[in-house]
This record gives C-alpha cells, structure tokens and sequence, in this order.
C-alpha cells in the first residue's frame, strides 16, 4: 500500500536500486490486500496495482510467504512493516522499505 500512502512510484524505484525486475506477488499478499481492500481505498489500489504482477503460490499468512519464498528465488522483499523487515534480517533476506517518505532503500543484497 506504500505507493498510494506515500505517493512513491514503486516500479521506478525498483528499477533504480536494481534496474530491470520481475515482480511477483505471493497469493497470500494477494488475499490480505483483497480482504483490506473491502474497507481500505488505499488497499483497493494496492490491490488493483499487485493484480499487475505475476502471482506466485504462497502458503500461510501473507509474511510467512514471503519469508518462504524470498529465499529459494533470490528475491528482495518490499515492504514498511517493521516486524517482517526484522524476520528478513535475521533470515538474510534482501528487503526494501522507505525512507524519509519519498524513496525506497535496499539492504541485505
């Protein structure tokens, strides 16, 4: 939901941390936006924006599938949620989350 909070292009500042990118969404990210988006407009958004994607099978609550799958495919993880950038830490996976509500930084690569 971090582009329609902040009003930050996502798919822009993905390219200029790490050029040309394959996003994907786990389909449990995919639920929990759907189920926000009944009483959440910047949900719907996000939702409408992660439709855009490849959805990827995921399994469990929408972190445990990130966490499960960023690491078998090498991927970065996006988000602002404090607790799930602690878990990919101490996972080791790589993770981007904003900064001073205007960009995006990358750490763990």
């Amino acid at each position: 939901m971090m582009p329609f909070q902040f009003r930050v292009n996502l798919e822009a500042e993905l390219r200029r941390l790490l050029g040309d990118v394959d996003l994907a969404v786990p389909t449990p990210v995919l639920e929990e936006l759907r189920m926000l988006a009944t009483h959440d407009r910047d949900a719907q958004a996000a939702a409408r924006l992660a439709g855009k994607y490849r959805a990827i099978e995921g399994h469990g609550s929408a972190d445990d599938a990130l966490l499960e799958l960023a690491g078998p495919l090498r991927a970065v993880v996006v988000t602002n949620d404090q607790p799930l950038l602690d878990r990919l830490k101490r996972e080791g996976i790589p993770r981007a989350y904003l900064r001073s509500r205007s960009h995006l930084i990358l750490e763990g690569l």
